[in-house]
């Protein structure tokens, strides 16, 4: 069976946990008797693609020095797709973002996947202009399955779509158990601190995690915050010089070794977000013996169910005193350490992988 997977998702990010699910799935598809992944991608920057699916276009390098015509990258990819949809002996077809470039084209069964409902949850937190609702909705209505990466997404999607629930099958996501977990030093690292990983926008909720522990580190007199991403803005630095708090979080951009390392040594991680799909970082914590703090709301429930703490989202006194349990008791931190590696079990990517195969079956 020949599954189809296109450019968009390896020409959009380099690190980010979508295109890492969808290298994953494509190995695994690989790895797997009967079935071929079929992807070629011009102009990618993906990490984690393995260079085996890359291809050649002669003007790339040019148009990189004008960004202005990088335009034409994409066309060429789109270009591609249409070829292998057309040439190729295509089972079905799995698009890795929602540009909507193929839905008038396509003739081949289609399966989408939607990591969450942001966008429709949110709509406020995004420029009237932002055409990704209206891009996934194209996509959503096109597809002949879709794939929830979570039961409150799936539950999400038919809030906002009257689609029947038979057309939608939740498959989580899943991590490599078997691999060897490799880390990197990290120079003047504390030697107590919590970590916070991801974005930092809107429902992120990191302002009530920086109010938070502006109270708690005054506590402790060693504690500090460790944030990885994209240096902070101006309204962010403004936040932290209000709370106090600009010598005690420490914003670092970490690769994959680097982040194991700061999962590894850190007091707890945690995730304070008001919406996710899935929440990925929850299974690297696990995978790292790091204790989980989660805000109770959206999937995490779902996902780690007892092998967090949580918090009201809402109340900043709610989680300082989750803060406190955790910061004051090791043996607390032990058993969530324990929970999580038996709760990391169900979240295998063999498992993530054997289900999605199941779906292309399905289609057949």
């Amino acid at each position: 069976m020949n599954i189809l997977f296109d450019y968009q998702i390896f020409v959009a990010q380099k690190f980010d946990g979508i295109s890492r699910y969808f290298v994953d799935l494509i190995t695994g598809v690989e790895m797997t008797a009967g079935f071929s992944a079929n992807l070629e991608v011009v102009g990618n920057k993906n990490h984690y693609l393995p260079k085996s699916y890359l291809k050649e276009f002669s003007l790339l390098e040019k148009l990189k020095k004008y960004p202005s015509k990088m335009h034409k990258v994409l066309r060429k990819n789109q270009r591609i797709t249409f070829d292998l949809l057309e040439k190729a002996d295509i089972d079905v077809f799995h698009p890795t973002y929602y540009d909507p470039y193929f839905v008038d084209r396509i003739k081949k069964p289609m399966i989408i996947t939607i990591h969450d409902m942001i966008y429709e949850n949110f709509p406020h937190l995004f420029s009237p202009d932002e055409p990704i609702a209206y891009y996934k909705r194209l996509h959503i209505e096109r597809a002949d399955h879709i794939i929830a990466v979570s039961q409150r997404t799936k539950e999400d999607i038919l809030k906002y779509y009257p689609l029947d629930d038979s057309k939608i099958t939740v498959v989580h996501h899943g991590i490599d158990l078997e691999s060897s977990l490799y880390y990197q030093n990290i120079a003047d690292l504390p030697q107590n601190y919590i970590l916070y990983v991801g974005g930092r926008y809107g429902y992120k909720n990191f302002e009530l995690l920086v109010q938070a522990f502006s109270v708690i580190s005054s506590r402790y007199d060693d504690l500090k915050l460790v944030v990885t991403g994209s240096p902070f803005g101006m309204a962010e630095q403004e936040l932290l010089f209000r709370n106090n708090v600009q010598d005690k979080i420490l914003i670092l951009s970490a690769n994959d070794d680097q982040l194991n390392t700061l999962y590894k040594n850190a007091l707890f991680f945690i995730y304070p977000s008001l919406y996710e799909g899935f929440g990925l970082p929850i299974l690297e914590a696990y995978k790292n013996e790091c204790p989980v703090l989660l805000s109770k709301a959206s999937c995490f429930p779902e996902v780690a169910a007892e092998a967090a703490a949580y918090f009201d989202p809402l109340s900043v006194e709610s989680l300082m005193e989750q803060m406190e349990l955790l910061l004051g008791s090791q043996a607390f931190r032990n058993q969530l350490v324990k929970a999580g590696k038996a709760m990391l079990q169900n979240y295998s990517m063999k498992s993530c992988v054997n289900k999605t195969l199941d779906v292309y079956k399905s289609l057949l």
